[in-house]
């Protein structure tokens, strides 16, 4: 199949040296960008579809997200992490089965569907069911069974085996639209040794690991008590930024500790919204972009946030930091919306084949409406997009090749029936 986007203001993210985009035309084949231009001849596809009043840009790349937790959106705000997790999270999420797996995901994906976020990161429990709603709606995913590692030894045994056994199973599964990564939860609930058996496992199985780290001040202090060592240096005693590594969070970070982060290419998952709710602090990203470091966006789970929006997250993105340095360069619009876009790509490994609108790599975009007033004057689309527009503004989504929204009505998913399904799935547990 061959299809021709036209009349779309293009923004390819593949321009480092700043902004750049134009009124043209994109030629898809099959799974494939196969054409980008302003020459297309119309006659050589067979299908034409205009995007007049509309931009073109990457999809949008959510690098951590527990997508089930949309059953518990609201369940619990407005409380400490530590308060948070042991006392309303994890009793509640103990009581979850493969049927709230599934139908959170489902509500999850709908969600991010309707937002722009063509790929995602996903650690949790039940992981089948995440990837088997993955498939079927058509997006691309980076998964991972994540693992506490509290309990008896059989306990940890038994979740390393079947971290594996999925992480087997599910890589490049779906046409190769989902991947797989190894995932310790963290080094506050992970032991070491514990750690280090997850790593060896994916040095065998030659995927990432994705853990959460840094995230609040407590965690910091907590893993000193117990170690000795600040959460990046133990980590790295324990061998895990030897192989490619992505890590959620990394609030409370050094100068050093930036500085070892870049010099392992370890990746960044930020969670400006997530990590504000739960007032864990503000990452120091003009820091880690200084160093070299190339952060992505992230919403984390919809608990913690409470949604699955990552324009707003790229918004919050360029916001807060100019607010907290008091210096309105501290991250430009065009940094945040790569960072919701092509360095979410890198910070998946994903790079060769998505984040940018290239010919030669997979057929991920959206589109986003520039007709709305809060999109006029158009003096910068960049601008436009970053503080501007919203989730609503998203009409279609391309992932692959395949069209899975149009005009803003999901073609994959029955979004009516899916959200019946996610009250009744979370009622089930009550």
């Amino acid at each position: 199949m061959k299809r021709l986007y036209t009349n779309g203001l293009i923004i390819t993210m593949a321009d480092q040296e700043g902004p750049r985009y134009t009124r043209g035309s994109i030629g898809v084949e099959d799974h494939t960008i196969s054409y980008i231009g302003t020459d297309a001849i119309a006659s050589e596809y067979d299908e034409v579809i205009d995007l007049r009043g509309k931009a073109v840009l990457p999809g949008l790349i959510n690098t951590h997200n527990h997508a089930a937790m949309t059953l518990l959106r609201g369940y619990a705000d407005d409380l400490p992490l530590q308060t948070w997790l042991e006392e309303k999270m994890w009793p509640i999420e103990a009581r979850f089965q493969a049927e709230q797996v599934r139908k959170g995901t489902a509500l999850a994906l709908v969600e991010m569907i309707k937002g722009g976020t063509t790929c995602f990161a996903d650690m949790y429990d039940h992981m089948d069911q995440v990837a088997e709603m993955v498939e079927i709606s058509g997006m691309r995913a980076v998964l991972c069974r994540g693992v506490i590692g509290l309990g008896s030894e059989q306990e940890r045994a038994d979740k390393l085996a079947e971290a594996v056994s999925f992480a087997r199973q599910w890589h490049m599964q779906a046409n190769g639209r989902i991947t797989t990564m190894m995932s310790p939860h963290s080094p506050y609930t992970c032991p070491p040794a514990y750690i280090e058996q997850i790593v060896e496992r994916a040095i065998a199985l030659q995927i990432p690991i994705h853990t959460h780290m840094s995230e609040t001040a407590r965690e910091v202090e907590q893993n000193i008590e117990l170690y000795g060592k600040r959460p990046v240096e133990h980590l790295l005693s324990l061998g895990l930024f030897t192989i490619p590594t992505l890590v959620a969070h990394a609030v409370h970070l050094t100068t050093e500790e930036i500085k070892m982060l870049a010099d392992y290419d370890v990746k960044i998952a930020h969670n400006p919204g997530s990590n504000l709710k739960l007032g864990s602090g503000i990452a120091p990203i003009p820091q880690m972009l200084a160093a070299g470091l190339r952060p992505s966006l992230a919403t984390d789970g919809a608990a913690s946030n409470n949604n699955l929006d990552l324009l707003e997250e790229i918004r919050l993105a360029a916001l807060i930091h100019k607010g907290v340095n008091q210096n309105p360069e501290a991250v430009p619009a065009y940094t945040a919306l790569s960072m919701g876009t092509s360095y979410g790509a890198e910070a998946l490994f994903l790079d060769q084949y998505i984040g940018t609108l290239e010919v030669g790599k997979k057929a991920d975009f959206i589109t986003v409406a520039t007709t709305g007033a809060h999109m006029h004057p158009m003096h910068d689309l960049i601008s436009h997009l970053v503080y501007s527009a919203s989730r609503d503004d998203v009409q279609d989504m391309v992932v692959d090749g395949k069209i899975i929204m149009r005009d803003r009505a999901c073609l994959t998913l029955d979004e009516e029936k899916i959200t019946y399904e996610a009250a009744r799935a979370f009622a089930a547990i009550q």
